[in-house]
């Protein structure tokens, strides 16, 4: 098969797509005829398109310079595509072992990375910087499966961090946060309640994380807006517990955790824990049992028996200093609202007596003796476990806070505009699914996720449509150096 060019009668140049069979030449395809030299080099474009076409070649090029068909007066620039984001993204989840998953749940992860946005907008997202299509219609026909696809894909995160991060259950890191919503009406899931956002006139949901202790997360829950955070903990580490038969686990959380009811539950199931203690609501018995016992130098501790297990007390000059200049300026505070009443307002060093505000001396006298004392209450014995590891794995659970961030910025799971209870739980979990990658990328690239997009954004690949054929030329891009660095990391045998 060859492309032939002939005379014709009028002088022009009839281009022809000829075979040869039988020492006979048969016509396969009349291209056209030209008059002018710009004419005939369109037609021997269209000739060359025509016979890769016919003949089935993958390659829109037939030689190695791409650019020999793109001539200026032919081809314009319509856009990129980030091709080796996309591709990278989709290689972790394939490692993560959410290719199981639909299709289109993985690849709404993939652009809830790239470009937060609404499940329709996302559609949108998809083909304009992946040339990836999923119809409105497919989303609104799986969408409701995937909602209870959440058990599978926390699965097969606890089955990742096993394999890549040696997580063995006896560690796990629990904290909750609040996720508002663009409305202020309420219904069984969506529930007016104490805002770590600051709306408190807009419903919300809760959402508990649990975390390794390099952050990584490997499952959540969802609860309705007004359910207080304590009430979470038990129930939702009892489940994990069940569903991936662990025999010892010790879970960390902040003080608000902590309670009588939670420390027996936690107990009464085997399940060990080390949470913060809130000092200044301890009992002033107990206050002076701490400062009578605890040594004020920098690393020394003190552990003492209590009702809710252990209390173990550490010092510190740097918290003493920040605690000191705290109380300084609420007394100030203070002092200034009791000397003018008209501006009395809730101060914590200010107590009403006969409706006449006055400092609480015996307030800010406990408070002078937890100057730089932290506290923690475990279920751990000291010969097991010592006071230092207790203070050192409390102050990893930074970790959980350091990964909610990540997903209420770079990821923008708030506030959320969904009204009904079956899109916002697969919000949850398009967010969730994405936080695993990301947190993953983050580790293991010892970057942010959201620099990890910026590199991957110089490596677009460019695409140009051919005005002569209508068809769109990509022409790849070779990655940064940069970015080749990330990939390694991320892809290199650990």
């Amino acid at each position: 098969m060859r492309i032939r060019v002939v005379k014709t009668n009028s002088n022009a140049k009839a281009v022809q797509v000829v075979s040869y069979q039988n020492n006979k030449r048969v016509i396969l395809k009349h291209i056209g005829s030209a008059h002018s030299d710009d004419t005939l080099k369109e037609l021997m474009i269209l000739a060359n398109e025509w016979v890769k076409d016919y003949t089935g070649q993958l390659s829109i090029f037939s030689d190695s310079n791409p650019n020999s068909v793109l001539h200026t007066n032919h081809s314009s620039f319509i856009g990129v595509k980030y091709h080796l984001f996309y591709r990278q993204i989709r290689a972790i989840q394939r490692q993560i072992g959410f290719d199981g998953l639909p299709a289109l749940l993985n690849d709404l992860v993939a652009i809830r990375i790239f470009e937060p946005a609404s499940k329709l907008r996302s559609l949108a997202l998809l083909e304009q910087y992946f040339g990836i299509i999923h119809s409105r219609k497919n989303f609104y026909k799986i969408a409701p499966e995937c909602v209870n696809l959440k058990g599978i894909a926390e699965e097969k995160v606890v089955h990742f961090a096993r394999e890549h991060y040696s997580f063995d259950y006896d560690l796990l890191f629990y904290d909750v946060t609040t996720l508002y919503f663009e409305t202020f009406e309420e219904d069984e899931l969506r529930r007016n309640g104490f805002s770590k956002d600051n709306k408190f006139q807009q419903p919300q949901i809760l959402v508990a994380l649990m975390v390794t202790k390099e952050g990584f997360p490997i499952a959540y829950e969802v609860f309705p807006g007004n359910t207080f955070e304590g009430h979470t903990i038990v129930p939702v580490i009892k489940d994990f517990i069940a569903r991936n038969r662990v025999k010892n686990l010790t879970v960390i959380a902040d003080a608000a955790m902590i309670s009588t009811a939670n420390i027996k539950q936690l107990t009464q199931n085997n399940i060990n824990y080390i949470v913060g203690a809130r000092l200044g609501n301890v009992a002033d018995t107990m206050v002076e049992t701490i400062d009578k016992k605890i040594c004020r130098e920098d690393g020394k501790s003190i552990r003492i028996k209590t009702s809710n297990g252990y209390l173990v007390c550490s010092y510190s000059s740097v918290r003493y200093r920040k605690d000191k200049y705290e109380m300084e300026k609420q007394i100030e505070k203070a002092k200034e609202a009791v000397t003018r009443p008209s501006k009395n307002k809730k101060l914590k060093f200010i107590k009403t007596k006969d409706e006449h505000a006055e400092l609480n001396e015996a307030l800010i006298e406990k408070t002078k003796k937890l100057l730089g004392i932290k506290g923690y209450y475990t279920n751990l014995e000291e010969k097991v476990v010592s006071n230092k590891i207790i203070i050192e794995r409390y102050h990893e659970l930074y970790r959980i806070e350091q990964t909610f961030r990540i997903s209420k910025s770079d990821l923008q799971t708030r506030p959320i505009y969904h009204f009904k209870e079956q899109p916002i739980r697969l919000h949850i979990l398009v967010c969730f699914m994405a936080l695993v990658v990301s947190k993953h990328i983050e580790i293991r690239t010892g970057t942010s996720i959201n620099r990890f997009i910026q590199e991957a954004k110089k490596n677009a690949d460019g695409e140009i449509i051919n005005h002569i054929t209508q068809k769109i030329i990509t022409i790849k891009a070779h990655p940064t150096q940069k970015m080749n660095e990330l990939i390694e990391k991320l892809f290199s045998p650990h």
